[in-house]
């Protein structure tokens, strides 16, 4: 059963930090690219960052230099590093995962992140 789980959101102030992560399972996570993406309230879900499975990243130009995505294949999980947090960061953030070369693709049920003072 593939599951990807997130854990780490929650209340931030402007200029805050937070560390999301998400824990794979049921699937060989080093043949898969990872992603974040989110989504505001009225908004579609746009991608966040997304790191594949050989290390590369690319992030969306609203959180270059802020956020840091990164993965460790060992413990089967991705993590967003988020700085310099804005109240328009503020979405449920999920975590996504894409296989290199097949149509799989998986969603976790999503994170809250709310940045407000």
């Amino acid at each position: 059963q593939v599951r990807l789980v997130e854990s780490g959101g929650g209340l931030a102030q402007p200029g805050g930090s937070l560390r999301l992560s998400c824990a794979a399972s049921g699937f060989t996570f080093s043949t898969y690219h990872m992603g974040w993406y989110r989504q505001a309230p009225g908004k579609q879900r746009e991608l966040v960052a997304q790191i594949t499975r050989i290390g590369s990243t690319n992030y969306a130009d609203s959180v270059k230099g802020r956020f840091t995505i990164s993965r460790d294949n060992a413990k089967n999980t991705v993590y967003l590093q988020m700085n310099s947090l804005k109240p328009e960061d503020t979405a449920v953030y999920y975590c996504n995962a894409k296989h290199v070369l097949y149509d799989y693709n998986y969603w976790g049920q999503g994170t809250q992140v709310t940045v407000s003072s």
